[in-house]
């Protein structure tokens, strides 16, 4: 969202027509007409929430910035970007802030872990109530802190998800596997997960126009070290897509050793973007199986779609990402 000082911050890369009185207040507004049209059960802000350089108060200006999830009532969630905290706050403070606000599920670091970064967290998602899974995790979701730069001076670039963070996140996959597999009602397969950080992996890198939906017109910005966080979640098996931020003129996802790997494009008008090309933002629907009697059981498929911010608020690119008993 890059979002500052609301009113007085302007707005970058649109048409000459858009320039006169666009501001911050553009981003909120797109940002209360997808929530309205789409009602989602989670809001999830994958970084660079607020562009601190042009911020006089940080936590001011992430309070504006997430304002209509909280004015809704709605669950959110978030992660960090590179630019969240270039302001009056570190980058501990930025996390300390956004766990402090009204309806957020986004947690700190986990408890009586050593990891690196801060926002490293994972969220469940019970099964219907009622029914036999309602105990269970039937959809996981990981949080990871991606970094901002990197602090080795041998190594230019952006930051990466570190080795104390793959081994946080592979033993809450195996643990949540175990139980999901192992406990009463036993399930066949591990539960899907989704995976939200801010960085692309280097492994964004891997797709053309053939092999993708949705279009690449920024560069792959990933560190310039592999750190295998990729290779962490196809060995531990339940993460089906992870999402990024990051580049903002690319919007696409690519399959990947079954992984779908995605952008959502630019959402803010204080970011970077191209005039003429509509901010937009990524929609997931994760959809419940049912027995042949009815009863409820866990993800049978996971959906995604764009909402592009136009005059119809259009539906583009709607793609399965993942079904059961595909890979």
């Amino acid at each position: 969202m890059h979002y500052a000082d609301g009113r007085s911050t302007p707005c970058e890369d649109v048409l000459p027509a858009q320039q006169r009185g666009c501001s911050d207040l553009n981003t909120t507004a797109f940002l209360y007409r997808v929530l309205r049209a789409e009602k989602p059960d989670l809001v999830v802000f994958t970084g660079d929430n607020i562009y601190s350089p042009d911020s006089t108060d940080a936590a001011k200006s992430m309070d504006a910035a997430i304002a209509p999830a909280i004015a809704m009532r709605l669950p959110w969630a978030a992660v960090m970007g590179n630019h969240d905290q270039e302001g009056t706050l570190s980058r501990e403070g930025v996390m300390r802030h956004l766990v402090g606000m009204n309806n957020t599920l986004s947690r700190f670091n986990p408890e009586g872990v050593e990891i690196d970064g801060y926002g490293n967290y994972n969220l469940v998602v019970g099964g219907v109530e009622g029914t036999p899974m309602a105990n269970k995790s039937v959809l996981n979701l990981y949080f990871l802190d991606s970094g901002d730069y990197s602090t080795v001076p041998s190594i230019p670039g952006y930051g990466w998800i570190k080795t104390s963070q793959q081994a946080w996140f592979k033993q809450t996959s195996a643990s949540l596997q175990a139980n999901y597999t192992n406990e009463q009602p036993k399930q066949k397969e591990p539960a899907p997960a989704l995976a939200y950080f801010h960085i692309p992996l280097p492994e964004f890198g891997s797709f053309t126009a053939s092999n993708r939906t949705g279009v690449q017109r920024d560069p792959i910005s990933s560190a310039s070290v592999n750190s295998g966080f990729f290779t962490s979640m196809v060995e531990a098996g339940d993460v089906k897509a992870a999402f990024v931020g990051h580049d903002h003129l690319n919007d696409f996802c690519g399959n990947l050793t079954g992984i779908q790997l995605c952008y959502a494009g630019g959402f803010g008008y204080h970011a970077y973007g191209m005039a003429g090309w509509s901010r937009r933002a990524r929609v997931v629907s994760v959809q419940l199986g049912k027995t042949q009697d009815g009863d409820w059981q866990g993800v049978q498929s996971i959906k995604t779609w764009k909402r592009l911010d136009d005059r119809g608020l259009t539906t583009i690119e709607t793609e399965v990402l993942w079904k059961r008993g595909s890979a």
